[in-house]
C-alpha cells in the first residue's frame, strides 16, 4: 500500500511577517517530527491578508521569483527533509504581480503554480495586485507524487481540479485564505463555511483523488479602516477520493494536523466509479464558451 504522511499547518498571522514565518518553521518542524513527509502551508502564508484594501504600498511586499527560491521556505524543507508547499506575493516585472504556489523539495524548488482565477470582492480585491496566471494546470512532480496545487479561488471551478487530474496529479492541494465579513450572520456563515467544504469534496469525487485544504484562522483588520475586518474560518481539511473527511481542523485555532493518505485508493475507487472513462469528450466543446445562450 502506498502511502504519504500529509502536514497540515493552519497558521493566525499578525502583521510581522518574520514573527509569522518563525512560527512557520517552529510548525513545519512540528509536522516532520510526527512523520510528515508533505507539509502544505496557507494561502500567502507568512504576510497578513493584505487584500482586503486596495493599497499600492502592498506591492512592496512582494519578491521576485529568484528571490522566494532562496527564501527561508527553501531551508525549511531542506533541514526539515519534507516537500514543502509555498504560495507568496511574486513581483514579476514592475507593475506585473502574481500569487504564486512554489514547491520546495528538500533539495530546491520542484515546480511553481501561478494562481489562474483573480477574485475581486469586497474583502478580497485580488484583482488590484495578482495579474492571472500564465502556467496553465499542470501537476508539479515531486519525490512523494505528482501534486495538482491549485490557490484559493481555484478551489471552485472544476474544470481547474479536472484539468489536473488529465494530467496526472495523484492529490489535490489548495492553500486558502478565507473567512466570514462581520455583517454576515450566523447561517450565513454556515453556508458559506459549507459550501467551501462541499465544493471541494466534491472535486475528491468527481476527480477520484485526494484533496487538502489549508486555511488560515484568526481575525485580522481590515488595513482601510472601512470594514471590521475579516474572521478566517480555518476548518483545513484532508478528503480521500469518495469525498470522505479523513482529519478536519477547528474553525478558530492554531492547528497542525498529520494525516497519512492512502494513494491506492484512487485506483480502486476509479474502478468501482469509472467518471472518467464515461466522460462525452466529444459533446464537452461549448465549454470554452463564457457562456450559451
Amino acid at each position: 500500500m502506498k502511502t504519504l504522511k500529509v502536514g497540515l499547518v493552519q497558521q493566525a498571522n499578525g502583521a510581522d511577517a518574520d514573527e509569522n514565518i518563525r512560527r512557520i518553521e517552529e510548525n513545519v518542524s512540528a509536522c516532520a517530527r510526527r512523520g510528515a513527509q508533505l507539509v502544505v502551508l496557507q494561502e500567502l502564508q507568512h504576510y497578513p491578508y493584505f487584500c482586503q484594501a486596495e493599497e499600492v504600498a502592498h506591492f512592496d511586499l512582494a519578491a521576485s521569483l529568484d528571490e522566494i527560491k532562496q527564501s527561508r521556505f527553501r531551508r525549511m524543507a531542506a533541514e526539515q527533509g519534507v516537500v514543502l508547499v509555498t504560495t507568496c506575493f511574486e513581483k514579476r516585472a514592475p507593475g506585473l504581480y502574481h500569487n504564486t504556489a512554489v514547491v520546495f523539495e528538500p533539495g530546491g524548488v520542484a515546480g511553481i503554480y501561478r494562481k489562474m482565477h483573480i477574485p475581486d470582492d469586497p474583502g478580497y480585491y485580488e484583482k488590484f495586485y495578482f495579474t492571472p496566471g500564465d502556467t496553465g494546470f499542470y501537476p508539479i512532480q515531486t519525490s512523494v507524487g505528482r501534486l495538482g496545487v491549485l490557490i484559493c479561488w481555484d478551489q471552485w471551478y472544476p474544470e481547474a481540479a479536472r484539468l489536473m487530474t488529465l494530467r496526472g496529479a495523484d492529490l489535490l492541494i489548495y492553500p486558502t485564505a478565507i473567512g466570514w465579513s462581520a455583517a454576515d450572520d450566523a447561517d450565513e456563515q454556515q453556508r458559506q463555511l459549507d459550501a467551501w467544504i462541499t465544493v471541494q469534496r466534491a472535486h475528491a469525487v468527481a476527480n477520484g483523488l485526494p484533496v487538502i485544504a489549508v486555511n488560515r484562522t484568526g481575525h485580522e483588520p481590515d488595513p482601510s479602516g472601512l470594514t471590521a475586518g475579516t474572521q478566517f474560518w480555518g476548518n483545513s481539511f484532508v478528503a480521500g477520493p469518495q469525498g470522505e473527511l479523513l482529519a478536519r481542523a477547528a474553525a478558530r485555532e492554531e492547528q497542525n494536523l498529520v494525516v497519512e493518505v492512502n494513494l491506492d485508493r484512487s485506483e480502486q475507487v476509479r474502478r468501482w466509479w469509472p467518471f472518467l472513462r464515461d466522460r462525452r469528450i466529444d459533446a464537452y466543446g461549448e465549454l470554452s464558451a463564457r457562456f450559451l445562450e
